[in-house]
């Protein structure tokens, strides 16, 4: 059935991203929601298959097919889609067989159903690790008190800091999300402390700085952002990088959970390790996933949590060389599930 102006002028006045295959599965149509939620142009997507929409295009592609196939809707949950170096979205599709094609819908991605399991893990762990945290700040006092050098006492001294944080941190994951206490906080101290940190524990490990000068304060927890930037360092370590680089940008277009474009901070962490092994990139962020034997599995799903209790989101991308995990940070969170 031909399409009237009327149902073109709708089309493209939808808030839901739509686009509109052809018999053959390539795109006869979009509209610009469509187009602002995956990050790809129009023009660029004109005539193509959803195969272009990389990463996860040849399986969208293929369920687009299966849906024509078998006549009924489909949908398919947390599809990872990249334009651009940096720019990830994770979205929902609904397709639907029509009288000449198929019919696609686009969201912001629900929230993934491993959330709340995530969030008892990590709960979990706090619990276990207080009172050896205790022991370990009692014993740097001590260590302190009679430290003979300057060197011995500041390290004594980063010793009961860092326990104090840490402590702190898991009382918070014990509690509510409400005592989070977000400030005016300058990104590039929270990234020079991290730094500063890992260099006590690794001074071999070569760190480069590529900062944006210009980016203003960000509004949020900056104990709870140190752990997650913190979690990211060790986690380069440990997959054996010699180089790391913490960099910083401004981040005009992201959407976030609600898909509203708002603009955010991107804070990256590129390394030369060994990347992520194949079989967990699925579900990497996941908890007691790791690919090394005497890994816990929580560095990375902290970090994680940490972004999306602030409303951001942390995200990796493979390298030749490595990987680069990219925290998004809104310049004013929403705390996850709080009410804007």
């Amino acid at each position: 059935m031909a399409r009237t102006n009327a149902d073109t002028d709708l089309f493209a006045l939808l808030a839901t991203g739509v686009a509109r295959l052809d018999a053959s599965l390539r795109i006869a149509d979009l509209n610009a929601a469509f187009a602002e939620h995956t990050g790809f142009g129009r023009s660029r997507l004109h005539g193509q298959t959803l195969a272009a929409l990389k990463p996860d295009g040849a399986q969208l592609h293929a369920l687009a097919r299966r849906a024509l196939a078998q006549g009924h809707a489909r949908r398919w949950n947390d599809i990872a889609v990249c334009a651009l170096p940096g720019h990830e979205a994770r979205l929902d599709f609904v397709f639907t067989p029509c009288a000449d094609g198929v019919l696609v819908e686009v969201y912001p991605a629900t929230p993934p159903a491993h959330a709340a399991r995530t969030s008892e893990t990590l709960r979990g762990f706090a619990h276990e690790v207080r009172n050896p945290l205790a022991a370990i700040a009692g014993a740097a006092q001590l260590l302190a008190r009679d430290a003979g050098g300057g060197r011995q006492r500041d390290l004594a001294r980063l010793i009961t800091t860092e326990a104090a944080r840490l402590a702190t941190l898991a009382e918070r994951l014990l509690g509510s999300r409400s005592l989070m206490a977000p400030r005016a906080v300058n990104l590039h101290a929270v990234l020079e402390r991290a730094a500063e940190l890992l260099q006590v524990e690794r001074a071999d490990v070569a760190i480069t700085r590529d900062y944006d000068p210009s980016l203003p304060a960000w509004h949020g927890d900056p104990e709870r952002l140190l752990q997650a930037v913190v979690n990211l360092t060790r986690n380069a370590v440990e997959a054996n990088a010699q180089h790391l680089t913490l960099r910083s940008r401004a981040e005009a277009g992201w959407r976030d959970a609600r898909g509203q474009r708002i603009p955010a901070l991107r804070i990256e962490v590129e390394d030369d390790g060994e990347g992520v092994p194949e079989a967990l990139a699925a579900t990497l962020f996941e908890p007691l996933v790791s690919g090394r034997a005497d890994g816990s599995g929580l560095g990375l799903a902290l970090a994680r949590e940490i972004a999306r209790e602030h409303g951001g989101e942390l995200t990796w991308q493979r390298r030749s060389t490595g990987s680069c995990f990219i925290l998004l940070l809104p310049r004013h969170p929403h705390p996850a599930g709080a009410t804007p």
